[in-house]
């Protein structure tokens, strides 16, 4: 939208900014009312894929895991990685072997974040079935960012260290767009944006 300016990252270290801001008098011509950030159009900016690993298959064995997870999701063997191809479908990694996934019909509801493919996962299978209810701070869930590929959800998985992958169909822009405009909040690792800035540090003294 022309005008408007969209956070795409770093949400919690914006509202710091802000809280500080307003410590400080929230005048707008002060210094403290202002923090680094860079801007880039919208053509110019990549979302891809954020996935999950987890643990443990909260009790069930790979058979019966795989019996729950076709209530909600039609699911086919996949020769190599199966990597999704479109919103509402993934890709699953259990026990050596690689799942397509989709989500079947009359599931996706109207809500800007409840119909989100992380969402959707969460809600029919992560949630439900892995009994993983704030992934925020369970620590039996972890997320690999897109840029290290499928091999690293793969890997994770064959090491013994988690029990199952899935890959997720990256987020669209006019989704993450429409989820801001409806004055919501994006579910947790939902987004790994690129370009990314390099890491440093720079400091400013406030008077």
């Amino acid at each position: 939208s022309q005008g408007v300016l969209y956070i795409a990252d770093v949400h919690h270290r914006s509202a710091a900014a802000s809280r500080g801001a307003a410590a400080r008098g929230g005048q707008p011509e002060a210094e403290s009312s202002y923090f680094l950030a860079v801007s880039f159009p919208h053509d110019q900016v990549k979302i891809l894929d954020y996935n999950r690993v987890l643990t443990d298959l909260n009790g069930l064995d790979p058979e019966a895991f795989l019996a729950r997870v076709v209530e909600h999701f039609d699911c086919q063997p996949a020769p190599g990685e199966a990597r999704p191809s479109a919103a509402t479908t993934y890709g699953m990694y259990l026990a050596g072997q690689w799942y397509h996934l989709r989500l079947k019909p009359g599931r996706v509801p109207d809500d800007p974040v409840g119909r989100l493919d992380v969402s959707l996962l969460h809600h029919y299978l992560i949630e439900p079935l892995l009994g993983v209810t704030d992934p925020r701070r369970d620590k039996r869930i972890d997320f690999v960012g897109g840029i290290r590929g499928l091999g690293e959800l793969k890997r994770r998985v064959d090491s013994g260290e988690m029990a199952v992958g899935f890959a997720l169909y990256p987020t669209s822009l006019e989704d993450l767009m429409a989820v801001a405009d409806a004055g919501q909040v994006m579910p947790p690792k939902s987004t790994w944006f690129e370009p990314k800035l390099a890491d440093g540090m720079v400091s400013h003294l406030l008077d």
